[in-house]
């Protein structure tokens, strides 16, 4: 059967070569945006954003002892418990749709449970505080509002469906999980001890990629004009606490994770940046698919202008706070705030090149549900709060 597949995959991509109009303007565009793209997501995101989180993923895997994981985030835990970490983790991270996988990887692969896991992996992206506060500042405290306590309901829900749908596996996976228990999860430092180490690894993940969106945030941007100085220090005490706390086999170990890791996500990532880049472009700029067709389709305030804004936030690329301008100017250009809304909560936390990593770590059958569910709840939620739009129709 695999080979069948991957018969089929080597005739699609001749036929695609074979067919693909390359002289055309609009393919060449569309080429040049899926370079220029991926340009900027390795200028802006790898070093920043991509780099910290895949260290954190790989301490998580080697360091995090996995009846920790189990007890908190296993298919059994206390659900407010792990649903309440999992829902309110975006709080603290300001991470885009891609940066977040390598933690959720590192999560699930060390036994978190379907649901938590899926609560985090939504949350992360989606809760971000000062996207929320900007969202208000620019297209009104209702949307902003909404936002935030929509991507709160949206992490819990989603990941109570995941689990209750993929249960008779979760309980498998309990099983196994219980039965799993090995000489690395004796723990060799204490508990405060890392509890530092990973508070460091965040804040640098949190404070190198520190933006500051609007001048009128005088507490962002005060942190913004020292956000180097605080990520040296940061850096300088966990090299400190690496040299008197680990072990060279430790770092060993940390290594392999993280590379492992890379290896498995960044191909795929950087693919579907690519396809991104090829399909819709950049910000303000033209692909594959015209911008106006998209502006036209999410035009007013019907319910097929919901469902396309959340079908189409779950395929777009959002990097971190990139939302609410591109939203401000589709508002601009005639679309109503079900769709707006629907678009805030389904695109922060989906993407093209999220869901290409996500198969790879979850399957496909996980991943198309877990895709339908935020696309599903984006869409009632943008109705529900439609119906308080005059422009409803």
């Amino acid at each position: 059967m695999k080979e069948r597949w991957k018969l089929l995959i080597i005739v699609l991509v001749f036929a695609a070569i074979y067919y693909t109009p390359f002289k055309s303007i609009r393919i060449q565009s569309s080429i040049n945006e899926a370079f220029l793209m991926l340009q900027d997501y390795a200028r802006h995101h790898i070093l920043l954003c991509l780099v910290p989180a895949f260290f954190i993923a790989g301490a998580i895997f080697v360091f995090v002892s996995h009846d920790s994981v189990i007890k908190y985030f296993g298919a059994n835990a206390k659900k407010w418990i792990s649903y309440s970490i999992a829902s309110v983790s975006g709080t603290i991270l300001a991470v885009c749709s891609c940066t977040v996988l390598p933690l959720f990887a590192g999560i699930y692969m060390r036994g978190a449970g379907i649901g938590p896991a899926a609560a985090f992996l939504y949350s992360g992206p989606a809760i971000n505080v000062l996207a929320i506060i900007l969202t208000a500042r620019v297209l009104g405290f209702e949307l902003g509002a909404a936002r935030a306590v929509g991507a709160v309901i949206f992490s819990v829900v989603i990941g109570l469906l995941m689990h209750l749908i993929f249960i008779k596996e979760e309980r498998i996976k309990e099983k196994s999980s219980i039965e799993f228990i090995t000489a690395e999860d004796k723990p060799v430092r204490s508990p405060s001890q890392d509890i530092l180490y990973f508070a460091l690894m965040f804040g640098i993940l949190v404070f190198a990629k520190w933006g500051r969106p609007d001048n009128s945030f005088v507490l962002w941007s005060c942190v913004f004009s020292v956000k180097w100085y605080i990520t040296c220090v940061l850096l300088a005490a966990l090299i400190i606490i690496l040299k008197l706390w680990f072990s060279i086999s430790d770092l060993e170990d940390w290594k392999d994770s993280t590379w492992s890791l890379i290896k498995k996500i960044l191909p795929l990532l950087v693919g579907g940046v690519l396809a991104a880049g090829f399909l819709l472009g950049r910000l303000g700029q033209e692909a594959l698919i015209p911008s106006y067709w998209i502006e036209k389709l999410l035009g007013g305030n019907s319910l097929f202008a919901i469902f396309f804004a959340s079908l189409a936030g779950a395929l777009m690329y959002f990097a971190t706070l990139t939302e609410v301008p591109i939203i401000e100017g589709l508002m601009g250009a005639g679309m109503g705030k079900g769709p707006a809304l629907a678009l805030l909560l389904a695109g922060p936390a989906l993407s093209l090149p999220n869901m290409i990593v996500i198969r790879s770590i979850l399957g496909t059958k996980k991943t198309l549900v877990f895709v339908i569910l935020v696309v599903i709840m984006a869409t009632i939620s943008g109705v529900i709060f439609g119906m308080f739009d005059n422009t409803i129709i």
